[in-house]
């Protein structure tokens, strides 16, 4: 019996959908696509223009990868103390104890440390998380943080146009006082890179380590008034102009 052409005139991009079903960026599925790790109805694919039925069998090394067409993208408010994973050895809690009312296995875009507080998106949409979060779409990320110290003109300067890090420079796209007493700073920050714990180490380079750090935008969506711990879903025309913000 001949095998069946998984290519489908008029079907989905094989990388497009592996995307989608959270597998990886579409480039590195295009790499695992070309490398023969991957499988349409029991085919190995090494094509990367093929495309295929929506209901197609797929495997990555051996792996079913389970595809649902039927997206959600929800804001998190994650609280203090709260792990920014889906799932922790140690037992503590996670956005995944925020998100037991939603079924669908979820992917949080971009990360918290323990200890800030604010916006996480979470999403089923693989390639929507994956643009969010690659550097070459520029998602713009604001916070709000209390620091010690007074933050003086010269330093709301240099962190404008640009401060040494040990991984590189950083010039935040907005960097404002919101307010100062009791030798703190209250600092409305704006940047579109996502780099590790970036906020604290530029403070602390300024001399104003961070007493509190809340994110309260992911491009175009705000926390807003999203009590802590609390989720809301994220669609309609928010959602539309969150895709057309990565290019979707």
């Amino acid at each position: 019996m001949n095998k069946r052409d998984p290519h489908v005139p008029g079907g989905i991009r094989l990388q497009k959908i592996l995307a989608q079903a959270g597998v990886g960026s579409r480039r590195m599925c295009e790499k695992l696509i070309a490398s023969g790790r991957v499988k349409v109805d029991g085919q190995v694919v090494r094509e990367l223009g093929t495309r295929v039925r929506p209901d197609a069998v797929l495997h990555v090394d051996n792996q079913r990868v389970f595809v649902d067409d039927s997206h959600i993208t929800i804001a998190v408010n994650k609280p203090y103390g709260v792990i920014s994973a889906m799932s922790d050895p140690e037992g503590r809690e996670t956005l995944a104890d925020l998100l037991v009312e939603y079924p669908e296995r979820l992917f949080h875009v971009g990360r918290l440390d323990q200890n800030s507080e604010g916006l996480i998106l979470a999403t089923n949409d693989g390639e929507l998380a994956n643009r969010l979060t690659h550097p070459s779409y520029e998602v713009p990320k604001t916070y709000l943080t209390t620091v010690a110290g007074i933050v003086t003109p010269a330093e709301v300067k240099q962190a404008r146009e640009g401060v040494l890090l040990d991984d590189g420079p950083i010039a935040c796209d907005e960097f404002v006082v919101k307010d100062q007493h009791s030798n703190r700073s209250l600092v409305k920050v704006t940047v579109h890179e996502g780099r590790t714990r970036l906020v604290r180490r530029l403070m602390k380079e300024l001399g104003h380590p961070v007493e509190r750090l809340v994110r309260t935008r992911i491009g175009n969506i705000y926390l807003g008034k999203l009590h802590s711990g609390a989720t809301r879903a994220v669609d309609g025309d928010q959602l539309a102009q969150l895709m057309k913000l990565v290019g979707l």
